[in-house]
């Protein structure tokens, strides 16, 4: 299976985000808004830091905009909150605002039958180009982003990086070369957990970068069953990175019954130099080991081309209004979703929890105390061009069986190309559950 948002946040608790074109302070006084008093629902899943980011958020919103009160409301997380979502919006008894998944599960809620579209919003102009189609729908944009990215890379030991004169590598053949050198001093050069399968997949999920860089029309052609892992050498190279470190002896001996605390304590004990891995452990990685926050960074997953090298990010949730949201309440809504989206935003979130990747949001900093590996992914967010969606943004096409097919390829017991193949397999049975052409 992919690695969800939900999976992610389950790992590690997240919670961060947004700017927008008007100030907070203003927007609650704007005329033609509300009148009088008005009182909110804001429904977000039942997460300790979902919900202490949210109320976070509805306490400085309130604060600004005193004649309008939010009240923060619960669901459960998983498949069983995912059908009270969708229930309520069917029946037309949503929340006023609430919080869900953006990219491909975001479309599964019919966003144009039932959610307010808030393209026509001043703080639009200044979410970061990689969250917008992630909440559009025919051209029509309907969230604020809850959160931070996560981004999909190599977590690395920067002692060991120093103390053998390594540099971060920017293409598969430097990496390689680093991890012969890495070897030869004694420390396992990359780090898996398969005992935790998820963790298996990052060689080809965050690799997703590199295959649009080579093959900019994949997402769309995959879609439309037009392409395939198997038969793009761009998308092929995932699984051939996982057979190389282990064929080549690169992997820590006990890779097959590692879980991932026994990888970040490896990581940071540096008796690991690499970890290929979500961010969204690092808060995970800092609580267990503190000296991690400065002592380990992060690298985009390399590829074959310097020049376009760059990190492959999972986008941050999103706020939506449903449309049985109506009058003063509406008006109410569009103003929290700015401020959700504002700078104050970002401050409120991050006041919250400590972020797990820079903000969906031009302008919003991260704060100065944040680990290194996450200050490390911010280049590639400033950067045009240097990161791009995870695949699962960009196509609903997912196949439940990938992370047990990457185990088997990372522990050499089926070579890259069956592996890629069998994914194809994989896929294909959902892509015919969802009714998509050319299946």
């Amino acid at each position: 299976m992919t690695i969800r948002r939900s999976t992610a946040l389950a790992i590690i608790a997240a919670g961060l985000l947004p700017l927008s074109a008007c100030s907070a302070g203003s927007l609650g006084s704007s005329s033609g808004g509300t009148s009088g008093s008005v009182s909110l629902s804001f429904l977000v899943d039942n997460g300790d830091q979902t919900v202490k980011t949210a109320e976070q958020l509805a306490k400085d919103f309130t604060a600004k905009n005193p004649g309008i009160t939010i009240k923060v409301e619960t669901h459960p997380a998983g498949s069983e909150g995912d059908n009270i979502v969708k229930t309520r919006l069917s029946t037309g008894d949503m929340s006023d605002v609430f919080m869900y998944n953006s990219g491909s599960l975001f479309q599964a809620i019919a966003p144009e039958k039932n959610l307010v579209p808030v393209d026509d919003q001043p703080f639009v102009a200044n979410l970061d180009d990689n969250f917008k189609p992630t909440v559009t729908a025919n051209g029509k944009l309907y969230g604020a982003p809850y959160g931070g990215f996560l981004g999909g890379g190599i977590l690395y030991n920067k002692a060991v990086y120093s103390r053998l004169g390594l540099q971060v590598p920017k293409t598969w053949a430097e990496f390689m070369a680093n991890n012969a050198k890495i070897k030869a001093g004694g420390v396992a050069p990359v780090i898996q957990t398969y005992q935790e399968t998820w963790t298996s997949q990052l060689f080809v999920l965050a690799d997703f970068h590199n295959v649009a860089a080579a093959q900019p029309d994949f997402a769309d052609a995959y879609t439309k069953n037009q392409a395939k892992f198997a038969t793009s050498a761009a998308a092929r190279q995932g699984f051939e990175h996982l057979q190389q470190v282990h064929d080549a002896g690169y992997l820590n001996k006990d890779f097959a019954s590692a879980k991932l605390p026994d990888g970040l304590k490896m990581l940071a004990d540096g008796k690991g130099a690499q970890y290929p891995i979500l961010s969204a452990v690092v808060s995970q990685l800092v609580a267990d080991n503190p000296t991690a926050a400065q002592n380990v960074g992060l690298f985009a997953i390399p590829g074959d081309d310097a020049a376009k090298n760059g990190l492959t990010v999972w986008a941050p949730a999103g706020v939506y209004i449903p449309t049985s949201t109506t009058g003063d309440k509406l008006d109410a809504a569009k103003k929290f979703l700015a401020f959700v989206g504002s700078k104050d935003g970002c401050t409120s979130q991050g006041a919250a929890g400590a972020p797990t990747g820079p903000w969906a949001v031009k302008g919003c900093e991260l704060p100065a105390d944040v680990p290194q590996s996450i200050k490390d992914m911010q280049p590639y967010i400033d950067t045009p061009g240097a990161s791009s969606l995870a695949l699962e943004f960009l196509s609903p096409v997912k196949g439940p069986a990938l992370e047990q097919i990457t185990v088997e390829v990372g522990s050499g017991i089926r070579k890259a190309a069956d592996g890629a193949k069998l994914y194809d397999e994989d896929v294909k049975k959902q892509a015919q559950q969802l009714g998509l052409q050319g299946w």
